[in-house]
């Protein structure tokens, strides 16, 4: 690697790692966490993706590509996945109820909104949930929605009060979803590194350097209403493809698809 190259690499790495160690450090994670967990990462990562075809990946490989020692990498190899306490699972579960019902017939009224539910009982939230969630408790998922500020219940009735899975509690979550996230748009930079331009995903921004301070509250509400009604057209546009929300859908394998914008203030 020419050095030209590693300083630019490593003026990208600071700037990636200066909002992350912001929230490691308001979220009471020392270096020694956050180092320990970099370490198997790097290992994780150098077993499934540098592996030899048709051999074994060793420890001793491992240990070389990595820098860390033999000792090392196969004290790491034994540890188990880092478990995000079920956030990963609560944050899909919600999605896939949101996502019924605002697209289900049966859920929605003539206008094309959610309807207000009712717990049990014929086309009810319970039904809902055994629809789109699987075999979790109705209760449990309610209990989870309610926390988060997704619904309110009132008069008997279970009310959506969000568009999508915008948290209001639930630090777990946030921080789940600042991963998910944060991960998928550097796994884009990742393959737009290493592809070429006509097989390079969409990576696009819009930005100005000179907006005065008074104009930027105005700003950052347009936009984020602007932006709220696109993500809800590519909504109505992706999940007609998705076989749990369109279970005509037919065809083999299992893949993740998505566009995803954001605003961004320095």
């Amino acid at each position: 690697m020419s050095s030209n190259v590693n300083k630019v690499i490593s003026s990208a790495i600071t700037r990636l790692l200066r909002p992350l160690v912001s929230i490691l450090l308001n979220n009471g994670i020392p270096y020694g966490t956050f180092c320990e967990l970099a370490k198997w990462v790097y290992v994780d990562t150098a077993s499934k993706e540098l592996a030899i075809p048709g051999r074994k990946q060793t420890t001793s490989r491992i240990a070389v590509v990595t820098g860390l020692s033999r000792k090392e990498v196969k004290r790491l190899r034994e540890l188990s996945e880092i478990d995000d306490l079920g956030a990963a699972d609560r944050y899909n579960r919600a999605i896939r109820v949101i996502n019924g019902w605002r697209r289900d017939s049966n859920f929605i009224d003539g206008r094309g909104l959610p309807k207000a539910l009712y717990f049990e009982g014929d086309l009810s939230f319970s039904s809902l949930v055994k629809k789109y969630s699987g075999d979790i408790p109705p209760r449990a998922v309610l209990d989870e929605m309610l926390r988060s500020g997704v619904v309110k219940q009132d008069n008997d009735r279970i009310r959506l009060l969000t568009e999508g899975y915008i948290l209001q509690k639930g630090e777990a979550e946030k921080l789940h979803i600042f991963g998910l996230d944060s991960s998928e748009f550097i796994a884009t930079v990742r393959h737009n590194l290493t592809s070429s331009p006509s097989n390079s995903f969409l990576q696009r921004k819009v930005s100005y350097d000179n907006i005065p301070d008074g104009a930027i509250p105005e700003l950052r509400n347009m936009l984020s209403e602007k932006g709220a009604v696109f993500l809800e057209s590519l909504d109505r546009i992706i999940s007609k493809y998705d076989r749990d929300v369109n279970p005509s859908i037919r065809g083999e394998g299992r893949k993740k698809a998505g566009l995803g914008i954001f605003y961004f203030e320095e």
